[in-house]
């Protein structure tokens, strides 16, 4: 089956307010066909907003593409650098759907902001969390432990892009909890610069410590450990929701109602992951998605409710 991937990488926010209403599908003339799935000949696209180094965003939406073309729509995929201009694309209309939003704590600040205009689809994953994260060498167990062991790491905790919920909590919440902010620097650079510092320290056998989070392919591709987080500074378990644009369930009722039955399970969650990131990667996220579908043959009847 070919694949009409359409990948827009924006990047930055002004970027992102830029984009005419002609852009995407959320604006006059997709609303001006709606409810109209199958009643005309003019291919309806939806818009899928990811983060293209959060993964489980970036798997999700593949599978999205997937099975959204196979219904008939045109699928755009559309990249951005962080949370903030994603959560604001979806409140402004220029994003249809982020398939892989963390709206119960992480991203709790711009459902604050922008929740008025964005519409929940449901849960489809139900264990998420964040971490810290040390290879299976170093010899602490919890976060209280980085306390007094700052020299130990470098006085550095290496964490991801500046406008990540991980971020804002680490500064936020861990840090202050565990009395860290005098004698460690939280190092904000991006998930590929993270885990090409995890992999270098680990080749190296060298202490590190990082922000990490689950699901992430990572977590079982580095010899690493969680940290105790025993004050519980980095938040709960939550879940991962499919949110979309005010007014996305009225324009495409069928495709809402897929995205409301949609769930993964560990397993599924961790065998797609796979796929996408390290088996096919870069480039052949359509022929991943492929193989994971063949596997889970049941999947997209489920959706049908």
């Amino acid at each position: 089956m070919t694949k009409k991937t359409n990948v827009r990488n924006l990047g930055l926010f002004a970027a992102l307010l830029s984009l005419t209403l002609g852009a995407t599908a959320c604006g006059a003339d997709s609303s001006e066909s709606a409810g109209e799935t199958g009643s005309t000949e003019e291919t309806q696209t939806i818009t899928l907003g990811i983060i293209p180094s959060w993964t489980d965003g970036l798997s999700t939406a593949y599978l999205w593409q997937d099975i959204l073309e196979d219904e008939g729509f045109e699928v755009e995929i559309t990249e951005l650098s962080e949370a903030a201009p994603l959560y604001t694309g979806l409140s402004n209309g220029d994003v249809d759907v982020y398939p892989s939003g963390w709206p119960d704590a992480t991203h709790v600040k711009y459902m604050e902001e922008y929740g008025d205009d964005i519409e929940d689809l449901g849960t489809y994953y139900d264990n998420a969390k964040l971490t810290f994260a040390v290879p299976e060498y170093t010899d602490i167990d919890s976060v209280a432990d980085l306390t007094g062991n700052a020299d130990q790491f470098d006085g550095r905790i290496v964490g991801i892009e500046p406008g990540a919920g991980l971020t804002g909590v680490t500064k936020d919440s861990v840090m202050p909890t565990y009395g860290l902010e005098d004698d460690y620097e939280l190092v904000e650079s991006s998930t590929t610069a993270m885990l090409t510092e995890l992999q270098s320290a680990i080749d190296a056998e060298e202490d590190i410590v990082v922000t990490l989070w689950k699901p992430f392919w990572a977590n079982s591709a580095f010899p690493i450990k969680d940290l105790e987080d025993p004050e519980g500074a980095l938040g709960p378990v939550e879940g991962l929701h499919t949110l979309a644009r005010t007014g996305f369930a009225e324009d495409f009722p069928e495709v809402a109602d897929m995205m409301a039955n949609f769930t993964l399970d560990d397993e599924q969650y961790g065998q797609l992951e796979d796929l996408v990131v390290n088996e096919f990667g870069p480039g052949q996220e359509a022929e991943a998605v492929d193989q994971w579908l063949e596997e889970n043959p049941d999947f997209v009847a489920g959706l049908q409710g």
